[in-house]
């Protein structure tokens, strides 16, 4: 039996053992594997169970002909794609036809000797290897399978450029930088108590008149307008559209013709309730959002009212972009809806897993009804789509006018939330009694279990990659750049089945060779910078896949070490990386430097049942030694600074700026900076492995926005940066 469910296992992409952080193999239990094929919607139950759902695989294997997407690379033409047939095809004439995206059309052949017989478990079958070479571009492209002139399977082919795009910028040793901002937390005299898209499009051009030439930022996802306070970026509800709370108000068209909203904005309630969320040292979600909701319910009536009167042409617009978004948008907007409904008749009601039955299902009869009687309020949260994609694409027009060579550069988030719009809509591809994690290691001793549900991968194939597809095109549009959080998961993701501890999961496997070409076909269609988020336990496949696929590595100051212990030279970066001194999921260089964040971490017990926290602190003094003298080989440590990393205790705004110019003199394509290092803040933005015991994600800015040209650190350092990368690289 237990050959069986490792057949089984294997079969489903899940590996039987891996190799732990400490070097050791640490190989699955059947009790595991057999969590993680239920989490798949595989039946395990018996061992007959078993036995069918191989014979299955195997079935649709010989049934499929096609596969719904065949992915391959240009300069490797002519292009082989194995298939296969019903033996009742082996006496027809074959052949292949393909039709192109251009709708260029190319016919062929199948030779006899392309067809040979083989056996699965639920009979003989022909295995047939199409050769095909015709003259196609980069796109998508139809396949068909033709026996005696009749087409009897079609499938897509995609045909990817052999790499990622580099924007010129970056092109022939080229390097340039810029920062990395959590959009929430950035502080202004206009903005209503959180950052918003107005304050990222006045971040970019004030970054870029510094030379700047990219403008990082968290995952702009959907969250969950019901619960404004669920605020972790990397937990959203979808990743298809966009967080509404970052709209403007005040920039939406309507706001300048609605007079019952202008007139709630200078009322003396609003201006008092606006001044408490602007001073409060952490994000108010719920209080921004009490702000905001009302008013964008009245310009959507305003909007409404306009259309009627035929008093603009804004209507029009906003059915052709509903149009666009199709069946997503609708179940998008359609899903804020519901869950708003049942969250206000019961505060418990936290995603659509427990709403009542009849609703669960987005094609069912109780939802379509709903839709019916609740149309106004469904088209309301798909024009908050509509605005926010206005406002987005508006800060790509000013990354145009400002010069920036590279513009926004967004962050994918792994995954979503298993409540929220996404996972609803696409129940089949979800593995919703899993998550996404990371076994225990060396920095978290128990593991990680982020909470999030991963894609089935053979569900994900038979979909025909269509849901990774949407995903890069809805965050590579109006994007210079994309961050891939956690890229390993083009090849592998750790799952933890559902009421298990981190320890007790395993990795399953993806087919990373498709993924990746999918991703280099959108790069280049986008003109979108691939960077990936690869920090932890990195295999060498993902590792050859970056540098091949020319998608940047994630280079952080705080890792970058030899096996001493001592800090690698800026000249060992490589040059297809990203640099940065820290991330939002480590502590801020400051908070690194003083150990704020050991302090942090063993106050929620995440060094490990034996850790001592002495022990630790003197291990990071230690660190700071290294890398006092690893500025000292580099020539940066600012005059008068002691070598004894006791005497140096806090980080001064020099050791923090010749840290940063040590980062700029690498070879990285790009160096990115955090606002928080250039303006001195203690604590990070998260920490891992807390959710409401500590204010992730509230965190604001030390210095507003509109303080930043006043303050000078901002312009002393981009003046160091210049600088430096200007420099022959080392």
């Amino acid at each position: 039996m237990n050959t069986l469910l490792h057949r089984l296992a294997r079969a489903h992409g899940i590996a039987l053992e891996y190799r732990n952080a400490w070097g050791n193999v640490q190989r699955i239990s059947d009790g595991v594997l057999r969590a993680v094929l239920a989490a798949m919607h595989v039946d395990i139950a018996t061992e007959e169970a078993i036995a069918r759902a191989l014979d299955a695989l195997d079935f649709a294997r010989c049934g499929q002909c096609l596969p719904p997407m065949s992915v391959v690379r240009k300069a490797s033409r002519p292009w082989r794609i194995e298939v296969n047939l019903p033996l009742r095809y082996a006496s027809q004439a074959l052949a292949w036809r393909v039709i192109a995206e251009d709708a260029g059309e190319y016919r062929f052949a199948i030779p006899d000797a392309e067809l040979r017989i083989a056996t699965a478990s639920s009979g003989p079958c022909i295995k047939v290897r199409l050769s095909l070479d015709a003259p196609l571009s980069i796109g998508y492209h139809t396949i068909e399978l033709v026996a005696n002139g009749v087409t009897i399977a079609h499938g897509m082919l995609a045909v990817a450029p052999t790499k990622c795009h580099r924007p010129a910028a970056l092109r022939n040793g080229g390097r340039t930088w810029g920062v990395a901002v959590q959009l929430y937390g950035v502080r202004s005299a206009r903005n209503f108590g959180m950052g918003d898209f107005t304050d990222l499009a006045n971040l970019v051009g004030r970054v870029g008149a510094e030379g700047a030439d990219v403008v990082g930022v968290n995952p702009l996802h959907a969250l969950f307008p019901h619960n404004p306070t669920h605020a972790s970026p990397y937990s959203p509800s979808s990743r298809m559209f966009v967080n509404v709370f970052y709209l403007d108000v005040e920039a939406i068209a309507e706001f300048a013709r609605c007079a019952h909203a202008r007139e709630r904005v200078n009322s003396s309630t609003f201006r008092s309730a606006l001044a408490k969320v602007r001073a409060a040292p952490l994000v108010d979600y719920a209080g921004v959002a009490a702000l905001k909701m009302p008013l964008l319910e009245l310009l959507y009536v305003q909007a409404r009212g306009d259309a009627r009167s035929g008093a603009t042409s804004r209507w029009l617009e906003f059915d052709a972009y509903k149009t666009a978004g199709g069946e997503a948008l609708r179940r998008q907007a359609l899903f804020d809806a519901l869950q708003a409904h049942f969250h206000a008749r019961d505060p418990a009601i936290w995603g659509w897993p427990v709403w009542p039955s009849d609703y669960r299902d987005p094609a069912s009869r109780a939802v379509r009804a709903f839709a019916d009687e609740h149309g106004e309020r469904v088209g309301f949260f798909a024009w908050l789509q509509w605005q926010a994609d206005l406002q987005r694409e508006s800060i790509a027009t000013r990354a145009r006018q400002s010069g920036l060579a590279i513009g926004l550069y967004t962050d994918l988030a792994v995954s979503i939330d298993r409540g929220g719009a996404e996972a609803w809509a696409n129940q089949a591809l979800y593995a919703v009694r899993a998550s996404v994690g990371a076994p225990p290691d060396i920095f978290n001793v128990r593991g990680q279990d982020w909470g999030l549900p991963p894609m089935i991968p053979t569900r994900l194939r038979d979909a025909g990659y269509a849901p990774f597809i949407a995903t890069l095109r809805a965050n590579m549009r109006a994007s210079g750049a994309l961050r891939i959080d956690h890229v390993m998961g083009l090849m592998r993701l750790y799952w933890v089945p559902s009421g298990a501890t981190p320890a007790d999961g395993a990795y399953v496997h993806y087919p990373l060779d498709d993924l990746a070409g999918l991703l280099a076909l959108e790069s280049e269609r986008h003109r979108c910078l691939v960077i990936g988020e690869d920090l932890g336990t990195v295999p060498d496949e993902v590792r050859i896949a970056l540098a091949s696929n020319d998608l940047l590595s994630y280079r952080v100051l705080l890792f970058e070490r030899n096996e001493q212990g001592e800090f690698n030279p800026p000249s060992a970066y490589p040059e297809a990386a990203l640099a940065t001194a820290s991330t939002h999921d480590l502590p801020t260089l400051a908070g690194w430097w003083e150990g704020h964040d050991i302090a942090l971490r063993a106050a929620h017990g995440h060094l490990g049942a034996n850790a001592n926290l002495e022990s630790a602190m003197a291990e990071r003094i230690r660190d700071r030694g290294q890398l006092l003298a690893a500025l000292v080989r580099e020539g940066l440590l600012p005059e008068g600074t002691p070598l004894d990393p006791n005497a140096v205790p806090t980080l001064t705004l020099a050791l923090a700026a010749a840290l940063q110019a040590y980062l700029a003199r690498t070879p990285c394509a790009l160096f990115v900076v955090q606002p928080e290092d250039v303006f001195g803040a203690i604590e990070q933005a998260n920490l891992p492995g807390t959710t409401t015991e500590h204010p992730n994600w509230r965190r604001k800015l030390p210095v507003s926005l509109d303080d930043m040209a006043t303050d000078g650190r901002l312009h002393a350092l981009a003046a160091r940066i210049a600088t430096e990368r200007s420099r022959a690289t080392p």
